[in-house]
């Protein structure tokens, strides 16, 4: 197969020291706005402790520690212009298993950093999505999951892999289901933490049992409770982005209070920081809402046999039953720990349940 790689030890370059230093006044001028004490985190990022997050920020964080582990990972660049993607590629032998990795918002590859050492005997593929921190610069309309999906199939092709076992979560699933469904025969198998949430906004109310029934009523809960940001990136994207874009203070209070609230055990604070830094220095916040602006039907039924991870604290994790419409669940695997960042949280139990995929992705299907 002739390859279109283009192989740089590092296609990304260290932040410019003058954008350090603007980072660190901007954060020095940080301008609070008067809240009501005593809510905590009852109606969005906690006041308090995001006035610690930005003292620490500016005061206290090694941004150039962090950068070197990023710039360290195995980069290469597939493809070329418009159809240029970027890529965490660890290499194992060449006939080992193939997975990719598909990260979610607001996170990026670093959702993958604790697992890329469980996984050293196969060959890990961890794009960077479109319009996400460490990605080329997205400047045009139409990137859809669709659109990943295709890119992401073109890259892995790039890099001599025909069959490969995909696995993500939040965008990830949305683009794992796509992928299956457009290249059933390089697809092997898919490993997902949820099904697109797109199944259950066009789900037939009518078709499903009462425990189906009951989750559809979680997901309106959690949506009228959790779901302001999905309103306002999906339809007034740049509107919002330039506020986020020109202040940490806004960028870190809408990143942080995702992170915090989604995940089961808290994040450290230099874990915070790193992530919401890879936002800040590729100044992607806005290119990032694009899954949610750029509106793709969700994958019709996915035949690729799937092992699906429910982790109990993850926003609001299907049932099988429900899940099962639309992917082939041939294993469901419960945990009683772990959040919306499993990859991040349970890296071991992440790891475990890929490996399930990996062998359905060997085994003869009929």
């Amino acid at each position: 197969m002739m390859c279109m790689v283009v192989h740089m030890p590092l296609p990304l370059s260290p932040v410019p020291d003058s954008e350090v230093d603007d980072l660190r006044r901007r954060l020095a001028a940080t301008r609070r706005p008067p809240l009501p004490q005593g809510v905590g985190w009852e109606r969005g990022t906690d006041a308090g402790f995001l006035a610690g997050l930005l003292t620490s920020w500016r005061d206290r964080f090694d941004w150039r520690a962090q950068e070197a582990r990023i710039l360290d990972l195995p980069w290469e660049t597939t493809g070329s212009g418009d159809r240029a993607l970027r890529v965490v590629h660890q290499r194992a032998t060449a006939d080992a298993p193939v997975v990719v990795l598909l990260h979610g918002w607001p996170d990026s590859v670093l959702r993958f950093q604790r697992v890329l050492p469980l996984l050293e005997d196969l060959n890990v593929v961890v794009p960077a999505l479109p319009g996400f921190p460490f990605a080329h610069e997205l400047t045009q309309p139409g990137m859809t999951v669709a659109a990943m999906a295709s890119l992401t199939a073109g890259a892995v092709q790039a890099l001599g892999y025909d069959r490969y076992v995909v696995s993500g979560g939040d965008v990830g699933a949305d683009v794992a289901e796509q992928l299956a469904v457009s290249h059933p025969d390089r697809v092997a198998a898919l490993h997902l933490t949820n099904v697109s949430p797109l199944h259950a906004v066009f789900a037939d109310r009518s078709a499903l049992d009462a425990e189906e029934l009951a989750y559809l009523d979680t997901v309106a809960r959690w949506q009228r409770a959790e779901g302001g940001y999905i309103a306002q990136q999906s339809t007034k994207p740049h509107t919002l982005a330039p506020a986020l874009a020109d202040s940490p203070a806004g960028l870190a209070a809408w990143i942080v209070e995702k992170l915090q609230s989604w995940s089961d055990v808290p994040f450290e604070e230099e874990e915070l920081l790193t992530w919401i830094s890879a936002y800040w220095f590729t100044n992607t916040i806005g290119t990032s809402f694009a899954p949610y602006a750029e509106f793709a039907a969700p994958a019709p039924y996915v035949p690729a046999p799937t092992v699906l991870s429910a982790f109990a604290h993850d926003t609001k994790p299907a049932p099988r039953s429900f899940a099962a419409r639309y992917v082939n669940v041939q294993e469901f695997v419960e945990h009683e720990t772990g959040g919306h960042f499993a990859a991040w949280e349970q890296p071991h139990r992440y790891a475990e349940d890929l490996r399930r995929a990996v062998a359905l992705g060997h085994r003869p299907h009929k």
